[in-house]
């Protein structure tokens, strides 16, 4: 940028200030997008946990059945 006249003082001009506002709504839109993404890995995390709870259920039924037809058997 060139140097200020002597007698002028210096200024934003419009397409600079129109720049810096489309910046700034841009970051907020990133900002919004991540505060989003965390909230979903959240979920999904919360989500792992009880698939790999009813899993871990299912194979504790199945070897309890197991276990107890076992023992019905050989007395």
């Amino acid at each position: 940028m060139s140097e200020p006249r002597p007698g002028y003082e210096p200024f934003d001009c419009a397409p600079a200030l129109k720049l810096e506002g489309h910046e700034r709504v841009t970051q907020l839109r990133f900002e919004g997008i991540s505060g989003r993404l965390d909230r979903i890995e959240g979920l999904i995390e919360r989500l792992e946990r009880r698939v790999w709870l009813a899993v871990y259920g299912v194979a504790a039924a199945v070897l309890a059945d197991v276990f107890l037809n076992f023992v019905q058997v050989a007395p």
